[in-house]
């Protein structure tokens, strides 16, 4: 059983769930936690074996800062949704927000929040949530883009919003990040299935007209999704910006740049 809530995040999430399945609150930050805490539901119903010894959710533990950044830069006539796959040890497992390196979720973003603990933590991966030192590079080098491109975060987030397929995170005993791909075939499947109908509820509650996935997984797992749902949105892809990528390594950010020019989205960041 998954079980990654904090003491007292209970009550707290259950007012949220009230407030945001009101009938009268039909704004898309509203539909897009909704579409959330029916994911959160359903994934405790989920049990994990080897390979997997740790799994963290951050939407339980750190949803405070993660309401914070969907309440703030989730609004309506965003036509581009940046998808990775699942949460970074140092990036939203910290923060709660998508690719959350901490200095850019606290200094651009400007994002606040409480952050708790998962039920069972790893020693070697406490969660310090905004106060962790440790960096993210692929967050660092994703948002570190747009800053340069876009100046201010509200430039960015006028065109585009950003989401991960799956928020949990897993890790094997040495306390090793597992990406989905390397769950156990039923396993993955069992996740990611909830993660896909989940993923097309978020498509329809925000009205984008295009999914860009980070990473070729995300693409092809997204299009996959939308297509089987009859989600009329194109699914695109950027290279994803990890320092396993020896390409990304090479530069990662004129690579991004040409592929978002190509598909008309360089534009529409530029803060000049």
């Amino acid at each position: 059983m998954l079980d990654g809530s904090t003491p007292g995040n209970e009550t707290g999430l259950a007012a949220l769930q009230d407030r945001v399945s009101d009938p009268a609150n039909k704004t898309p930050s509203s539909r897009f936690l909704q579409a959330e805490l029916e994911l959160n539901a359903h994934l405790r119903g989920l049990t994990f074996g080897e390979p997997v010894r740790y799994v963290y959710n951050p939407l339980e533990y750190a949803w405070d800062p993660h309401r914070c950044y969907v309440e703030k830069y989730c609004q309506p006539g965003q036509r581009f949704l940046f998808l990775g796959m699942n949460p970074g040890p140092f990036g939203m497992a910290q923060t709660g927000v998508p690719f959350g390196e901490v200095k850019s979720v606290v200094n651009w973003l400007k994002i606040t929040g409480e952050v708790g603990h998962p039920a069972d933590e790893h020693p070697k991966r406490r969660i310090l949530g905004l106060g962790c030192t440790q960096s993210e590079v692929s967050g660092a080098r994703f948002w570190g883009l747009f800053r340069k491109l876009c100046g201010e975060p509200e430039q960015f987030f006028r065109h585009c919003f950003v989401h991960n397929l799956c928020p949990l995170i897993f890790m094997n005993a040495s306390g090793k990040n597992l990406t989905p791909p390397e769950l156990p075939a039923g396993q993955r499947e069992a996740l990611l299935s909830l993660c896909d109908a989940a993923l097309c509820k978020a498509v329809e509650a925000l009205n984008v007209s295009m999914v860009i996935g980070v990473g070729r997984v995300a693409e092809q797992r997204a299009r996959r999704a939308l297509s089987a749902a009859g989600v009329n949105v194109q699914v695109e892809g950027i290279m994803h910006p990890s320092p396993r990528n020896p390409l990304a390594n090479k530069g990662w950010e004129e690579v991004a740049k040409a592929k978002l020019a190509d598909l008309g989205v360089l534009s529409l960041l530029s803060n000049s």
